[in-house]
């Protein structure tokens, strides 16, 4: 019964979204228990300045040339191929594999030998005693790279066979493995057991997918076909290569300014960024993964239909479940940020910053959300240009906004630039989806953004309401207080927006319970065979 169920819910859209995003919540629980271990030994400090700055040279390599780039130009053609001639597929697989090795592995060897030089410029605020600790930091991170390549081609082919399970289960084992650098290496080797506990994260990444793919038919062979698959993959990575080094150089110039500001500014960006993003992968990016092969399906066989119901359905999921997201945010970020990251060196002067920081964040997390799916449905079209370019132009005007609003506002720009770029960028993508495509199903979109809109704040009054409320009956010096006062207003908030949401019959309400008979008739159908 069990077995017939699971292969239901691994081989469906449905049951794939279920478990990338039971997952996503799964990894987000051991990525704030990571946070929560860093805020609790470091405080939003010096140490936890140089931890943060000495992801950027990686990110920047990795990030840019093989995460989202890699599979977002990956899967359709591998899936094109597979299609075809299953061996061809395979080589094509390996192909790609032993090319960004060999290409990544050059990169990583220069990067070492010039990190000193590197990171000089990435840190710029950052003194004697800061810098060589960076520099070894990053030194150390470099090597997880390598592991990433492999855990990421491996990944794109399981989700080109619309395997998700321990392609989910990945994120989780990353971070579990920061977490035991944190909890056993730091406590032994300083600082830079951090940076090993990253290697270790990259290792379980990669190991704890092979068994699946290897079961699934993929084996390792030492091959470089360059055909005109391979080039068809370099090709379309190229633009959305370019959006995401210029997403990468975003973050670097975050960081340079970053480290000019009061000691600590780089951590609470950190860890503000790290709480608003919970929502993000957690209900959008989960279901955009899910979705992108019906994408790429439906316009291989040129299904518009099939394409714009999927589409539409999606989007307005997304807003049912981010906009309300988003006031909730807003209006409990201090309960939110004191409640999960309260503790050890992190005081309460950390906590009002990195609070004021998320509530910025926090405007945006809707279009954020969004964001994954535009991009997507563009990839599914083989069109990566189009993304590129409006992601060049909102990263441009985000280290405008945020060079200019540093000045004034400190950290606080920072996050408020991120959020009117991200916006920006995902208004830009819908309209210039629309151009491409004729049949999204806009008036239905329209009419559920502006009831959602309606719902979300409406509940945001009452959550607000609450919290007023309970602020005056009770102290803000105890954990149990600060949680009871944050959960409480959340549950009211919450209530309200579904009770709208059911009286006045919004269409999204019965797109959700549309999706949990599927899943319990996943079940169902399994116990009855």
């Amino acid at each position: 019964m069990w077995q017939k169920v699971w292969h239901k819910i691994n081989n469906s859209v449905t049951g794939g979204a279920l478990i990338i995003a039971f997952f996503s919540f799964l990894s987000k629980i051991f990525a704030l228990l990571r946070d929560r271990l860093i805020a609790h030994n470091f405080g939003a400090g010096s140490d936890a300045d140089i931890y943060y700055s000495a992801f950027r040279l990686p990110d920047l390599i990795f990030n840019t040339l093989v995460l989202g780039a890699l599979t977002s130009a990956f899967i359709p053609v591998f899936q094109k191929a597979w299609s075809k001639d299953k061996k061809d597929g395979l080589i094509l697989a390996n192909s790609v594999l032993n090319f960004f090795l060999l290409f990544i592995g050059a990169l990583v060897i220069i990067a070492y030998f010039y990190t000193p030089q590197l990171m000089a410029y990435i840190t710029p605020g950052f003194d004697n005693e800061q810098l060589p600790k960076v520099i070894l930091l990053t030194r150390v991170m470099l090597l997880a790279i390598l592991f990433f390549v492999g855990s990421n081609v491996i990944g794109g082919i399981l989700n080109s066979w619309k395997k998700f399970f321990t392609f989910s289960m990945a994120a989780s084992f990353y971070n579990i493995g920061i977490i035991f650098g944190i909890v056993v290496l730091e406590p032994r080797m300083g600082l830079v057991g951090l940076a090993w506990g990253v290697v270790a994260g990259a290792v379980m990444h990669l190991l704890v997918q092979l068994p699946e793919v290897i079961k699934n038919g993929w084996r390792y062979r030492l091959s470089l076909r360059f055909d005109k698959n391979l080039r068809r993959i370099l090709k379309l990575m190229l633009p959305r290569t370019l959006g995401l080094a210029a997403g990468q150089i975003n973050l670097v110039v975050t960081t340079m300014i970053a480290s000019t500001l009061a000691a600590g500014s780089i951590a609470v960006f950190n860890l503000a960024n790290n709480l608003q993003s919970l929502p993000v992968s957690l209900f959008a990016i989960s279901l955009a993964i899910a979705v992108f092969p019906t994408f790429t399906q439906a316009v291989s066989e040129k299904n518009t239909k099939m394409f714009a119901e999927n589409f539409s359905i999606s989007l307005r999921r997304i807003l049912f479940l981010l906009i309300p997201v988003s006031v909730w945010v807003v209006i409990l970020r201090a309960q939110l940020v004191r409640v999960i990251l309260g503790s050890g060196k992190f005081d309460w002067p950390s906590t009002i910053a990195t609070a004021q920081a998320l509530g910025f964040f926090a405007i945006s997390i809707f279009a954020q959300g969004l964001i994954p799916l535009l991009a997507r449905s563009f990839y599914a079209h083989e069109d990566t240009k189009t993304p590129m370019m409006i992601s060049l132009f909102s990263i441009s005007l985000n280290i405008l906004l945020s060079w200019l609003l540093a000045q004034t506002f400190g950290v606080l720009g920072l996050a408020l630039a991120f959020s009117i770029s991200s916006i920006i960028n995902m208004l830009l993508l819908y309209v210039f989806l629309n151009f491409k495509i004729k049949t999204i199903d806009n008036n239905k979109i329209f009419n559920s953004l502006i009831k959602i809109c309606v719902f979300s704040f409406a509940s945001g009054s009452v959550t607000y309401a609450v919290l007023y409320y309970l602020s005056l009956v009770m102290t803000t010096d105890t954990f149990i207080s600060i949680f009871t006062q944050g959960f409480v207003a959340g549950i009211f908030g919450l209530l309200s927006y579904l009770v709208l949401a059911i009286v006045f019959k919004l269409d999204e309400i019965a797109i959700v319970r549309t999706k949990l008979k599927k899943v319990l008739l996943l079940f169902k159908n399994g116990k009855n065979t």
